[in-house]
């Protein structure tokens, strides 16, 4: 091998490598800035978007979230709302936490407010972009959910007006 086929060789790599990198940080400076989320354990709006946001990344693993979708249930919803909810997902053919056959690409979580438990509104973005619009309820004292529908435990809308 020759001097000069070695350097092509070398040459062709630096410009690969460049290549590589340029598009590194193009691709960087398009998705912006540094991202932040944060959130307080007590706090129940955290909770419900603790909940959503692993339930989803467990739902959206090869096994559809086997023991750790079970154990998140567990975690968060009230014994007596999981059976509920249970036969909910046996009429429905459905998940009753995302009121679906499919997993979301994306959530938000939205604090509805409320006196005696905590309401939050839940938007699902579907593949297409589609959105579903869910409202979660939970208690103040335990932070469990015990109420998951397209209105509120006490018939409020949730997200459009209550």
């Amino acid at each position: 091998m020759n001097c000069t086929a070695r350097t092509r060789r070398r040459a062709a790599g630096t410009a690969v490598l460049a290549l590589a990198l340029g598009l590194g940080v193009t691709a960087q400076a398009a998705a912006g800035g540094p991202r932040t989320v944060s959130g307080k354990p007590a706090d129940p709006i955290t909770r419900v978007a603790d909940f959503y946001g692993a339930y989803i990344d467990a739902q959206s693993d090869p096994d559809h979230g086997g023991r750790l979708a079970a154990e998140l249930r567990a975690q968060y919803i009230d014994a007596d709302y999981l059976k509920q909810l249970k036969k909910w997902e046996d009429g429905n053919h459905a998940d009753g936490v995302l009121r679906a056959q499919n997993v979301p690409v994306a959530w938000k979580v939205t604090d509805n407010g409320t006196a005696d438990h905590t309401e939050a509104g839940i938007t699902l973005t579907w593949g297409g972009g589609e959105t579903t619009k869910l409202v979660v309820d939970m208690t103040r004292g335990s932070h469990k959910i015990l109420h998951i529908g397209t209105k509120g435990i006490d018939g409020t809308k949730g997200i459009e007006g209550k």
